[in-house]
C-alpha cells in the first residue's frame, strides 16, 4: 500500500548534512518527494512510497547523520494527490 507523509524535523538539522543524508536514504528506499531547509532552522521532508518503506525512512530520519541532533519530528499524512518523479533536495 502506498503512503505519503510530510515530516518537520526539529533540532540541530541544518549545516550538518541532514538534507543529503535524507536524500541518500530516500533513494535507497525508492521513495519519491523532496527535502528542504526551512527559514526557522527546521527541515521539511515530503515522501511517498510503500508504507513499510515510509516507516523505515521515518526511523532513519529520527537518527539523522552523525553531527545532527534531532529533538522532534512532526508527521502529517498527506493525500496522494500530487506525485513526484524521484527524490530531490530543494533549495
Amino acid at each position: 500500500m502506498r503512503s505519503k507523509i510530510k515530516a518537520i524535523v526539529k533540532g540541530r538539522v541544518q549545516g550538518v548534512g541532514y538534507r543529503y543524508f535524507a536524500y541518500r536514504e530516500a533513494l535507497a528506499l525508492r521513495l519519491n518527494g523532496y527535502v528542504k531547509n526551512l527559514p526557522d532552522g527546521d527541515v521539511e521532508v515530503v515522501a511517498e512510497g510503500e508504507e513499510n518503506s515510509i516507516e523505515v525512512f521515518l526511523q532513519i530520519l529520527k537518527k539523522g547523520p552523525s553531527f545532527a541532533h534531532v529533538t522532534d519530528i512532526r508527521i502529517s499524512k498527506l493525500l496522494n494527490e500530487e506525485t513526484f518523479n524521484g527524490f530531490s533536495i530543494d533549495y
